[in-house]
């Protein structure tokens, strides 16, 4: 057995103690929240809690207890956690604010990008910095996913494509676009150059609501209806 492991299987003892925690209401309402704050990091950076514990060496059972709130999160339990997800600890227990309203991102790279979170609470809408080195790009069919949320993207940089469905879509900088994530999608660099990105994503029924100038109008055929079908276009804020 793990060390811990032994200390998973103490402070399961210590739960049912009973007198053990604390009064102030704010503390325990603070430590409710640490489960669904869990979760909800878990499943924005896509992974399972089976993926979450050999990751960490926390045992499942003792990473679905946390997530539900049945069990007590603790700093042997957190820190773990903690690095796994390339968060601040004090983000995953909610820490009161200091009055200082900087944040304070933590970098982690996925699929050879570099993530940069722009967001301190882990609930609502998360933003990030996405930047994807030169020297990537790449061609040909690629790989898509699907999950339940909502997604925006404004490139600021390079040349980003996004594959959407039946879609091929090429970004440029001072371009966005926004979708249902349950539709099969995949980004990449569409040029040698590096891409700079930033990307809103929200829950199913979290969008964003942007105010921009009106298109061009559309050529209209002999019955005066505009364009019908084809891509989706991607438009500039």
């Amino acid at each position: 057995m793990t060390d811990r492991e032994s200390a998973n299987r103490q402070g399961d003892g210590a739960e049912g103690a009973g007198g053990e925690g604390t009064d102030d209401d704010g503390f325990a309402a603070v430590l409710t929240a640490v489960g669904p704050r869990l979760r909800a990091l878990r499943q924005d950076r896509g992974i399972t809690l089976a993926q979450l514990s050999e990751m960490t060496r926390i045992s499942l059972s003792t990473l679905s207890r946390l997530e539900s709130g049945r069990r007590k999160p603790t700093l042997e339990l957190l820190l773990p956690l903690a690095k796994t997800f390339g968060v601040q600890l004090d983000e995953l227990v909610d820490a009161p604010l200091t009055g200082d309203p900087r944040i304070h991102p933590r970098p982690f790279n996925r699929h050879g990008m570099t993530i940069i979170p722009l967001t301190r609470h882990l609930g609502g809408l998360h933003a990030y910095k996405q930047v994807i080195p030169a020297g990537q790009q790449r061609l040909g069919k690629l790989e898509q996913r699907v999950h339940e949320g909502y997604e925006w993207l404004y490139v600021l940089a390079g040349r980003l494509r996004l594959v959407l469905g039946e879609h091929d879509l090429v970004l440029t900088a001072g371009e966005v676009a926004e979708f249902d994530t349950r539709t099969p999608h995949v980004w990449a660099s569409a040029g040698p150059e590096a891409v700079e990105f930033l990307s809103l994503f929200g829950q199913q029924g979290e969008r964003m609501h942007v105010r921009a100038r009106p298109l061009d109008k559309k050529p209209t055929d002999g019955d005066g209806n505009g364009e019908a079908g084809g891509a989706p276009r991607p438009t500039r804020a």
